[in-house]
């Protein structure tokens, strides 16, 4: 039996990730929409889709994003596109009839100074990071819409959260990008003019984790086609969403270190101090994933390897 599966936000770095996989998925047809054929902040725009497509699952990817520097740039338009996305595909997906829905989060929803590995029960325990605390609220908010809708209708949307994802499809703007794709451009045009030393934002010492979004895709899926009665076994009503990630970070010099090699960049590295580090450390505890049967498989060396590859193939794209 044929599946209709709608990926909302299919240009995007996950999005496209997960198009790249559920393509080679037998008895999947997939659908898609570019945001010039439908505005997901636009609700009549959104139900009326939803209603004519018959959809059977739903994975919402779309999501406005951005580094540190978007987010203090930007904060009312995190806040409003995400919750205007997010409330008006899961409402339209319900009228619809849609039963399965799976909601990609942030780790960002966590408390800025949360224990460490950062578990799922550490939701709404304290303090958010105040870079970013408008996007983190508006993700928060899409998992209790899933666990809401849940629990009043008997629904089936699940949220998984990705720690700091990169990849294929990312967005590499100096200023306006997370850290590993700005990080691997400013090496890159480095190497390229022939710099002796290149700038990285912050201390260096703030700790990461990173998973490359081919990861990020088969997790989703994974989540996904999981039996209800495996996901409820982890997860309570009003506590169901699952963190994804690798289980192992590293210093942000490190991170440096390791993308000078890839990259090629024999210079210095300078570490700017006066720009805001964010989080001083950002580690997912992802033992209810491992404990369901998934685990990640690129390594950071392989994934940044990959990523630098695709980055050198669309280097002279305007978008990048």
């Amino acid at each position: 039996m044929t599946r209709r599966i709608f990926v909302a936000g299919h240009r995007g770095m996950v999005g496209s990730a997960l198009v790249r996989l559920l393509q080679s998925s037998p008895g999947v047809e997939l659908v898609t929409r570019t945001h010039a054929q439908l505005d997901l902040c636009n609700q009549a725009a959104v139900r009326d889709f939803f209603a004519s497509e018959r959809l059977d699952e739903v994975y919402l990817a779309a999501a406005r994003v951005g580094g540190i520097h978007a987010n203090n740039s930007f904060p009312a338009d995190f806040i409003y596109e995400n919750l205007m996305v997010e409330a008006n595909v899961i409402q339209a997906a319900f009228a619809a009839g849609v039963h399965k829905l799976l909601f990609l989060g942030s780790s960002c929803i966590y408390p800025r100074m949360a224990e460490q590995p950062m578990r799922e029960d550490a939701l709404l325990t304290g303090a958010l990071e105040s870079t970013n605390e408008p996007y983190a609220i508006a993700k928060i908010a899409g998992i209790k819409l899933c666990e809401s809708f849940n629990r009043q209708h008997g629904t089936d949307y699940r949220s998984v959260m990705p720690t700091n994802l990169y990849g294929p499809g990312d967005n590499f703007h100096l200023e306006n990008s997370h850290v590993i794709p700005a990080m691997m451009r400013r090496f890159y045009e480095a190497k390229q003019r022939g710099d002796s030393q290149v700038t990285v934002w912050g201390t260096g010492t703030p700790m990461r984790e990173f998973l490359h979004v081919d990861d990020m895709a088969a997790a989703s899926v994974f989540v996904m086609d999981l039996p209800r009665k495996a996901i409820e076994a982890y997860s309570t009503a009003m506590q169901s969403h699952i963190n994804v990630g690798t289980g192992v970070d590293c210093t942000i010099r490190e991170l440096a270190e390791t993308m000078a090699t890839v990259v090629g960049f024999e210079g210095e590295l300078h570490f700017d101090a006066s720009m805001p580090d964010g989080t001083p450390r950002k580690l997912m505890d992802v033992s209810r994933l491992l404990a369901l049967g998934w685990s990640a498989t690129t390594s950071l060396e392989i994934g940044l390897a990959d990523t630098f590859a695709w980055f050198t193939a669309n280097a002279d794209d305007a978008r990048l």
